[in-house]
């Protein structure tokens, strides 16, 4: 089995931490995307949508997609449960998981590549009028995190999850995207200074 990583990029980090927080060691193979190594030959013979992480089974079968990826790892390592316990805890995670993939992580990522002057050659065309429309719908979604957060410590409940793992690459994700969280979000300030409290986070 080996991982194929690409650093610091968000998706491949998103299972690094999972994998940290589970206790799992999985051989990397580094993948230097900003060489653009992720659109050669290796890569795309293993996921021709050319994007990373790209996990390879002994059998050689492969798995792509970050969340994909991380269920996989918690069938077969169910402790310490990161999709939620129970069917509403999973429910929950499930939940939280997706508004966070989809109204934060998502956004963040259509600003970046349609903002910043590195994606200029990846995000063909650029169209920044959308990339700023999406730096809003982030602040927006984090308006409403704000609020969820004032009760709980975590994003789906009261134990740690993989939507807390999104949220946590989101947000530092949105520093070379060039979005800040509002100060009066004070608790999603907390919420992320804990994320990052946790060794994981350096995975």
């Amino acid at each position: 089995m080996r991982l194929f990583d690409g650093g610091r990029a968000p998706n491949p980090r998103r299972v690094r931490v999972f994998l940290a927080e589970k206790g799992i060691e999985v051989p990397l193979v580094p993948v230097d995307m900003a060489g653009l190594e992720h659109k050669g030959a290796p890569i795309t013979s293993r996921n021709p949508l050319q994007r990373l992480p790209v996990l390879e089974l002994d059998d050689g079968t492969i798995l792509t997609e970050s969340v994909a990826i991380c269920r996989y790892f918690e069938e077969l390592h169910p402790e310490p449960a990161l999709f939620g316990r129970g069917a509403l805890g999973k429910a929950l995670v499930e939940m939280w998981q997706r508004r966070m993939e989809f109204n934060l992580f998502a956004a963040v990522a259509a600003a970046f590549r349609h903002l910043h002057p590195a994606m200029k050659e990846w995000e063909v065309p650029q169209v920044p009028a959308w990339g700023e429309a999406n730096k809003v719908k982030a602040v927006e979604f984090l308006a409403i995190l704000d609020d969820e957060l004032s009760s709980r410590e975590f994003a789906a409940g009261d134990e740690f999850s993989i939507a807390d793992i999104t949220g946590l690459i989101a947000i530092d994700f949105m520093k070379p995207a060039r979005i800040q969280v509002p100060e009066e979000m004070g608790n999603v300030i907390r919420w992320h200074r804990g994320l990052s409290s946790r060794s994981s986070a350096a995975a």
